[in-house]
């Protein structure tokens, strides 16, 4: 995020290259150029300046296996490890010709064989061979994906910082939940912590909303005023260190009434079962499966996605069934775990956790604070 200026731990740092050489390795690239955000971070562990929206492509980072060399696009010094000396920072160019001059003197450039680029434009797609001139271009997503899908310690625990301010996040939402109140204040209060925990870079812009008594996937019509007898969800995300968090707690607004507490009960055993699919060589459609089996209709949000340095895969969701049938999960993998019930007249009950797959069954990263019922809110969800 734009307000960090220390490059990541080293600890983390080597972690992570380490699992990029071995994937480089079995995927027989001899060179890396890359410029997805994530990628780059992953590999350089630069802080990068964060921005709304998509980047073209432009190759801000290079890694060469047989030297371990890295080469970053910046104009200073500052968050960028030791190991990068200056001598292999290159500034910004308007001229495309201009880094492809810079990357031709990379030690390794003229002999190296496969080069993968996670990320290609058709003009850097001419241009890139100019560069590498006795090797093939290859897709390096693959490779990148494959590294960044299992964490490292070192990366759970920059996962579990995250998490950690999301949920003060979280709990100062709680804190604002009230009937009358209207849901840009909620997540006023939800940023608001979030900065004071360290972090001005929220992982999603809607922190609050009434769920929709009409509609599974909608939201209230009260026009974003919280009401007695809503129920409320309340989303807290960062992005920490350049890790994503996320979670996800539904409150009722008042004291919750049978139906309410039915559907709170119906949200734990469809839970109940999201948790006993998240071990490792268990299909990742299992988790799909996991609604079916507790007779509720799958979200047309995803059920799980990877967290990472942005999302990571898996994407687990109904339309990429063919996909989730042939990804096995793998002890590392940090999925974010939604699940959603529903019931007409009555609203949706949503949770999401952070579940780690560890080697023997899984580990919920996310806590679960009894927060006190305060506030008009009748029930925390735990």
């Amino acid at each position: 995020m734009g307000t960090e200026i220390e490059a990541d731990a080293r600890a983390l740092r080597f972690s992570r290259r380490e699992r990029a050489l071995a994937q480089m390795e079995a995927h027989d690239l001899d060179v890396l150029v890359l410029g997805r955000q994530a990628n780059v971070r992953y590999i350089s562990g630069a802080p990068q300046l964060w921005v709304v929206g998509t980047r073209p492509f432009g190759p801000i980072c290079e890694f060469v296996r047989a030297t371990g060399e890295i080469h970053l696009n910046s104009t200073w010094d500052e968050g960028v490890p030791e190991e990068i000396p200056h001598e292999n920072l290159y500034g910004f160019a308007w001229n495309p010709l201009t880094l492809i001059e810079i990357l031709k003197n990379i030690e390794g450039a003229d002999t190296a064989r496969r080069v993968g680029a996670d990320a290609l434009t058709p003009t850097f797609a001419t241009l890139l061979p100019m560069a590498f001139p006795n090797a093939e271009l290859v897709d390096a997503e693959q490779a990148m994906q494959a590294a960044r899908r299992i964490k490292t310690p070192e990366e759970v625990k920059a996962l579990r910082h995250a998490l950690a301010i999301a949920e003060e996040g979280l709990a100062a939402g709680v804190a604002a939940l009230a009937p009358e109140a209207t849901a840009k204040a909620i997540t006023a209060a939800v940023l608001e912590a979030e900065a004071a925990g360290g972090v001005s870079t929220p992982a999603t812009q809607e922190a609050a909303w009434a769920t929709s008594r009409e509609h599974p996937w909608g939201r209230s019509e009260g026009g974003g005023v919280i009401c007695e007898g809503d129920l409320v969800v309340l989303s807290a995300g960062v992005l920490a260190d350049g890790y994503v968090a996320q979670m996800a707690r539904t409150f009722s607004v008042g004291e919750p009434t049978e139906a309410m507490r039915g559907l709170y009960r119906r949200r734990d055993a469809l839970w109940d079962r999201l948790l006993a699919a998240c071990r490792p060589g268990m299909p990742t459609s299992a988790l799909l499966d996991a609604y079916v089996q507790a007779g509720e209709q799958l979200p047309v949000m995803p059920v799980a996605h990877g967290l990472g340095l942005g999302f990571d895969p898996p994407v687990v969701s109904p339309q990429l069934r063919a996909t989730a049938d042939a990804e096995l999960l793998e002890a590392g993998m940090v999925l974010a775990v939604t699940a959603h019930v529903w019931e007409a007249s009555v609203g949706s009950v949503i949770t999401r956790d952070a579940v780690l797959i560890t080697a023997d069954g899984y580990e919920v990263l996310t806590s679960s604070p009894a927060w006190s019922a305060a506030a008009g809110v009748g029930t925390h969800d735990a």
